[in-house]
């Protein structure tokens, strides 16, 4: 029976990752990891110091990449700066191939389903419901009236049963998608497939499925480090923290944790 490895240091986990840097990769969501989390999806940008420092992992390391709910489109612009950065939108049904946007076969034929539950949606919700067009998928937004929450739920858990679809709950969102197998654990399972070492920094309740890719990959491959960073928030709760090797008190904090990396790769090549 496979068993869980030791706890690692945060110096031990740097040390590991940059002593074998062509191998490792560094994986992150982007609302409420690298950006804050605001009323207006359409507002939010990387904190200060982010896209930069994504952008300088990804000329040090062998793959960095933004595993994410939002759109590819949306992703593009915000680390355009980054071009080295793989971006994965829509929990991987799209991605960014040499700066066009790739849409997974299985999921456009659910388009029209998509476009027709936004309509019920802005008919049937209440005003205060925010209702988020991302084209092969639709997210309801309760956040300025979290008293609705159960109101959105049930009405989604209705939906997805009527016309097929997968539900996502995150923080104080509802999402609806095609039923195509993928998440953000399964990306991180490929990307990270030719990897000795990978770091995933995530925030939310789909987060931990990138978490459990990991833990999975270790246990299969006892050569494996996989790394888990939690980014604090106190509207998940302690659960994904729980299941964390480290923790960042927000997003703001992240590019300082990657200073650090990026600081140890450099001290380790100019030792040599």
């Amino acid at each position: 029976m496979a068993t869980s490895r030791a706890p690692l240091r945060f110096a031990e986990a740097v040390s590991a990752t940059v002593s074998a840097a062509r191998e490792s990769g560094f994986f992150f969501d982007f609302d409420g990891t690298v950006a804050p989390i605001m009323n207006d999806p359409d507002a939010v940008l990387p904190v200060p110091g982010a896209v930069e420092r994504l952008g300088a992992l990804s000329e040090l390391f062998a793959r960095v990449a933004v595993v994410s709910a939002r759109p590819a489109a949306f992703l593009r612009e915000r680390f355009s700066a980054a071009p080295g950065v793989r971006l994965f939108g829509l929990y991987g049904l799209q991605t960014v191939v040499g700066g066009e946007i790739r849409n997974a076969g299985e999921a456009e034929p659910w388009a029209p389903v998509i476009r027709r539950l936004i309509a019920d949606a802005a008919r049937e919700l209440p005003g205060k419901v925010l209702v988020e067009d991302k084209a092969l998928m639709v997210a309801l937004h309760y956040r300025a009236a979290p008293a609705l929450r159960g109101v959105v739920e049930r009405w989604s858990s209705a939906k997805a049963a009527e016309l097929g679809l997968a539900e996502q709950l995150g923080r104080m969102v509802v999402e609806l998608k095609p039923p195509v197998p993928g998440d953000k654990g399964t990306v991180v399972a490929t990307e990270a497939a030719d990897l000795t070492r990978a770091w995933y920094f995530g925030d939310d309740l789909s987060d931990a499925r990138a978490f459990e890719a990991l833990r999975t990959r270790e246990e299969g491959d006892p050569a494996f480090i996989g790394v888990k960073v939690a980014v604090a928030n106190s509207e998940t709760g302690d659960d994904l923290a729980r299941q964390a090797d480290f923790a960042a008190s927000g997003p703001a904090d992240v590019p300082a944790m990657l200073d650090e990396i990026i600081r140890a790769f450099h001290d380790k090549r100019d030792s040599r």
